[in-house]
């Protein structure tokens, strides 16, 4: 076949096995059937008969099928941020149902009948659990940060050390989220290394406020040195400038009850005296996506006022997942919140579940110790001690690729060419459906 025998793009879409899709279905079908033989023409190949038909075929379905593919994390990472990070409590599930299935009363003041503030829904349960003084809450904790910055000091100097210039995935970089924001960015201290004189010698007339980064997804060690948020407030108080404090991970609550290192709360942040604290949802809170802003309510006010904060507002699906979470932390239920459910699995139940689907694998495998990461930039480094098992296999890329692509998806890890699965993460409720495929290898 040449490339002037290829199909023409209107007759293929025509064909009666592409009859029962749409019409612009139909055509986008055809035109990547085409594409693909071009391709394979131009690398010396030479389509069968009937290839067109069948390309254009498993393009329509590729086309209407769900890209959102469930997946089970095998991974020994808890908040993995290529499948969602968080995996929401069953009653927020069960709450988010009903919201989606119906109207609700998001921006109404159904007393009054006026329109009432979205924001509502989430800030009394977020300023009782973190003593802030007001609280605001966009999309996610970039938006959140980007927000603060242009409300506060646009056009103004921020200060951030250089310990804490952090890029977070996807090559998005705390310093291009200030100057995107119109604020000029002033680089203090080194890398290992900022003291409070590097904060009080970069300090001038021109300066708003210093942004203080929560490392995230890395942790310098070894000879080092920074400067407490304690220390920090002692300096924008003597100069009259504004503390941004972007704690990232969200934490509520002393992670250190789950034998991981002590993060920063929420609470202990606010408690500190920044201005403002931004925080993901979507982290060891284990709540939905969205960026969390708390803060004094002079700084809250100026927030909410500026026009990005439409630009970044949540949708009621979103509050709605907030709000039920936030709801178990205040009535002593966060355990039900799978991130913390993972992290206080017992080891021994974790023991039992890998020895179980050892017995599901047909191959030669073991059930070996190691460690769940927490992921998703949360305690960079850090993680908790598990059972695991390994797959012995000719081929653990190919046995990787079987098990992420199968139905359901199961998510794994390679190490020294054995394919790992961590059942920390994997429910009760999964366990038959990864023994069922584990015994299908």
């Amino acid at each position: 076949m040449e490339l002037r025998d290829l199909p023409k793009v209107d007759a293929l879409s025509r064909e009666s096995a592409l009859s029962g899709y749409p019409v612009a279905v139909r055509t986008a079908a055809a035109r990547g059937a085409v594409a693909k033989m071009r391709a394979m023409v131009q690398a010396g190949k030479s389509p069968q008969n009937g290839v067109a038909i069948e390309l254009a075929v498993n393009e329509a379905e590729s086309l209407v099928a769900s890209s959102l593919v469930e997946v089970i994390n095998a991974s020994g990472v808890i908040l993995h941020t290529g499948i969602g990070r968080a995996r929401l409590a069953p009653s927020v599930q069960r709450r988010l149902s009903e919201v989606a299935g119906s109207h609700v009363a998001t921006e109404i003041d159904l007393a009054s009948g006026e329109r009432g503030d979205r924001q509502d829904h989430v800030r009394a349960l977020l300023l009782a659990l973190t003593s802030a003084e007001d609280a605001h809450v966009v999309n996610n904790c970039a938006a959140a940060v980007l927000l603060a910055l242009c409300a506060l000091c646009a056009q103004k100097e921020v200060i951030l050390s250089r310990g804490q210039m952090i890029e977070i995935g996807g090559s998005f970089r705390m310093p291009d989220i200030v100057r995107q924001s119109g604020c000029r960015l002033v680089e203090v201290g080194c890398t290992n290394k900022t003291h409070v004189f590097d904060y009080e010698d970069a300090i001038t007339e021109e300066t708003a406020a210093i942004l203080r980064c929560h490392p995230s997804n890395y942790r310098v060690v070894g000879f080092t040195q920074g400067v407490s948020a304690e220390s920090l407030r002692k300096i924008a108080d003597e100069k009259g400038l504004l503390i941004i404090d972007d704690m990232g991970n969200g934490c509520l609550i002393d992670i250190a009850e789950y034998g991981l290192p002590h993060e920063t709360t929420l609470p202990e942040a606010v408690a500190a005296g920044a201005d403002v604290v931004t925080a993901s949802a979507d982290k060891l809170l284990g709540g939905p996506q969205a960026g969390i802003i708390l803060g004094r309510k002079e700084a809250i006010a100026k927030i909410r006022k500026h026009p990005l904060a439409r630009a970044v507002r949540v949708d009621k699906l979103t509050l709605t997942a907030l709000e039920e979470t936030l709801r178990l932390y205040s009535t002593g239920r966060q355990n039900e919140i799978p991130t913390l459910a993972y992290l206080s699995k017992p080891l021994d139940s974790v023991k039992r579940d890998a020895q179980r689907l050892k017995r599901a694998f047909k191959g030669e495998s073991l059930v070996s110790q190691g460690f769940t990461e927490v992921g998703g930039g949360s305690a960079p480094g850090a993680g908790i001690p598990t059972w695991r098992l390994g797959l012995k296999t000719a081929d653990p890329i190919a046995t990787a690729r079987k098990l992420r692509t199968g139905r359901p998806a199961i998510l794994t890890r390679i190490e020294r060419d054995i394919v790992w699965l961590d059942p920390r993460t994997i429910d009760r409720s999964e366990l038959l459906r990864v023994e069922k495929a584990l015994s299908l290898l």
